[in-house]
């Protein structure tokens, strides 16, 4: 089980990463947004939030249109297959 400690640098992580998510948008950078779901998408893999983390991540890999065969890409498209349904 997680401890207090623990949630709070989960809580701050997750901070973190919706400001970046926010500056990513704001600059039409939509690598670095699918770069920030992919690391949001992990942590709440790792806590079970399975489905949440296939729903952040794939709101932003279903906006991309090419660029498919891309590490990035194919990072994320095997996380979503990894993740259990």
């Amino acid at each position: 089980m997680l401890g207090q400690g623990s949630d709070r640098r989960i809580t701050e992580a997750e901070g973190c990463f919706g400001h970046a998510r926010d500056m990513a948008r704001e600059h039409g950078a939509l690598l670095w947004e699918l770069g920030i779901a992919l690391s949001l998408a992990r942590l709440r893999a790792a806590e079970k939030r399975h489905d949440e983390a296939k729903q952040i991540l794939s709101a932003v890999y279903d906006r991309f249109t090419e660029g498919f065969g891309t590490a990035d890409l194919r990072a994320a498209k095997a996380f979503l297959d990894e993740l259990p349904t």
